[in-house]
């Protein structure tokens, strides 16, 4: 078996192409990839935090339901350790997106740890890079509009420093400000998923292949088992800390955007 995997293996390497999942449905050409496994779950998602949210909040009562205790637990979260803490009084306004953004990371890292699904749509580099989009659009939009556009760019370019040196820094601001901040928001939550959605699926994976390979690897695959149940309690806890780091990261943007000086 493992001589017949090795030909095949040599027959057919990987390639990029492995990484695009098939169509669940016979949707246009054999190589339109746009709807798939990572599609199908942002629906659910989306349609999950849509629906909870409304029906939790349908008729708020002064005692709280479960579900509105719930809601209202995350956004008071969101709000009160997140956008004030982060932003300060204005950081009210910015909540509900904020929670929003909170809730659709979370959600959609989850799926990494749930079985029979085990992989995040953030593991795909396309759906960071459109939050940290959607946050770096938001930041500049707040900025131009709470200081002017020239004051805001002004601001944010020319930090207070000797005019001499102010060719250099300048660039340097730019660079730092407006184009590290998108890549970093969404390399960093990009890379996390992606690499805990490769270490479950290695040990998972290498499990059954050291059983087919032979009978006496039984003890070595349990304890790749073993692995696989040890790191998903870990990924949990990279789940929620990388959508809070979002959050955090994306508040922190907003509050450098309202400042007068940054």
């Amino acid at each position: 078996m493992i001589g017949q995997s090795t030909v095949l293996a040599a027959e057919f390497p990987p390639s990029v192409e492995d990484f695009y999942l098939p169509s669940i449905l016979p949707w246009g050409a054999e190589d339109n990839y746009w709807f798939t496994k990572i599609t199908l779950l942002v629906w659910i998602t989306t349609a999950i935090l849509i629906i909870f949210f409304l029906v939790a909040n349908r008729k708020p009562q002064l005692v709280p339901t479960k579900r509105q205790w719930i809601a209202e637990s995350v956004y008071g979260f969101v709000r009160n350790n997140i956008a004030v803490e982060m932003i300060g009084p204005r950081g009210t306004a910015f909540a509900p997106y904020l929670t929003t953004l909170f809730c659709f990371i979370l959600l959609n890292n989850f799926w990494g740890i749930v079985p029979l699904v085990q992989i995040s749509p953030n593991s795909h580099i396309a759906f960071p890079a459109l939050l940290a989009v959607i946050s770096y659009v938001l930041f500049i939009a707040v900025g131009i509009r709470h200081h002017g556009f020239v004051k805001y760019f002004k601001t944010a370019l020319i930090p207070p420093a000797p005019w001499f040196i102010l060719p250099l820094l300048i660039p340097i601001e730019f660079f730092s400000n407006f184009m590290v901040r998108p890549f970093s928001l969404a390399v960093r939550l990009f890379a996390n998923m992606f690499a805990g959605h490769m270490l479950l699926l290695v040990f998972t994976l290498g499990g059954f292949a050291m059983i087919s390979a032979n009978i006496w690897f039984i003890p070595f695959s349990l304890v790749s088992w073993i692995m696989t149940i040890a790191l998903t309690f870990l990924e949990f806890l990279v789940i929620c800390l990388q959508a809070y780091v979002f959050t955090v990261l994306t508040a922190s943007y907003v509050q450098g955007s309202l400042a007068d000086e940054h």
